[in-house]
């Protein structure tokens, strides 16, 4: 019989991860020969060979690809009852990770950070502005622990609950011939030059996703995440975009049209099924929810 040990796992992670026994240590802070001889002993132990062996590279065998779907589950849990007995010793701080997608963070967040953190002085709010789309993958790769997503094509094995809908427009300066229209088809927006997101954000799966529907050939003047920019670009007339009809509205200097037939972005609060929430991410949640 064998036990393991999260340092063991730890260990094997970081390899799994790096693919070369030099670089997971570096990774993690140790000597080279350290990590050899761990992974021999828990090869040993566990009397499986976990890793294929190359010049510089190691790859996972079947029985390695196995032990890390558990290794990852045992990590995350020794987290989890971490955290949970810090905050059972009644420690009077905490931390909320969360993803944001940056057009949320600037219209939408702040006066809900600003309200939990009057509410809940002694937590942290750290933010990764990422688009929807990334910021559910990394949900459910267990990178972050809470995060704003599109209620679209959710995978499976995320929780989620929906606190806001909104309209998506197109975006122009207030001098193109679209500004003084109430709607346009989206056969109309596709003829004009756009400024699109790049993958991973909402906004571009959506448009890629009427793309492939209707064999449109878009006029891609520029990509880019950078929301400032995006604004600055359609104001200096070089294309047209999309935003949420909230985030239009706060720019005088835009005009705003309604789809036709209308789109809308449903916006979740999301979490890995089965991990644990800590008291500060779930007091986040509950906040977020009352306050919409």
């Amino acid at each position: 019989m064998f036990i393991l040990n999260d340092r063991q796992l730890q260990i094997f992670k970081a390899v799994c991860q790096c693919r070369n026994f030099t670089k997971a240590a570096e990774q993690l802070h140790i000597a080279q020969p350290a990590v050899s001889i761990s992974i021999r002993k828990l090869e040993e132990e566990i009397g499986l060979t976990l890793f294929n062996r190359q010049e510089k590279t190691v790859s996972l065998t079947p029985e390695g690809k196995r032990l890390l779907t558990h290794a990852n589950l045992i990590l995350d849990n020794f987290k989890a009852a971490e955290a949970e007995m810090a905050e059972l010793k009644g420690l009077g701080s905490g931390e909320v990770k969360i993803g944001i997608p940056p057009m949320m963070s600037a219209h939408f967040f702040p006066k809900i950070i600003m309200g939990f953190k009057d509410r809940y002085p002694g937590i942290n709010v750290a933010v990764n502005g990422d688009g929807a789309a990334s910021i559910h993958r990394m949900i459910a790769h267990g990178q972050i622990d809470i995060g704003v997503i599109a209620g679209y094509k959710i995978a499976h094995g995320i929780c989620h609950k929906r606190f806001l809908r909104e309209e998506i427009v197109a975006v122009v300066d207030t001098n193109h011939p679209f500004a003084g229209k109430k709607s346009i088809t989206i056969d109309e927006y596709f003829q004009q030059p756009l400024i699109m997101y790049p993958p991973g954000y909402y906004m571009r799966e959506l448009m890629d996703d009427l793309i492939k529907e209707n064999v449109y050939i878009p006029d891609a003047v520029f990509q880019t995440n950078l929301f400032s920019l995006v604004r600055s670009l359609i104001k200096k007339g070089m294309g047209i975009s999309t935003f949420l009809k909230m985030v239009a509205a706060a720019d005088e200097d835009l005009a705003a049209v309604s789809f036709s037939p209308p789109f809308f972005l449903d916006l979740d609060i999301a979490w890995k099924e089965n991990r644990h929430l800590s008291r500060a991410n779930q007091a986040f949640i509950d906040y977020l929810l009352a306050y919409t």
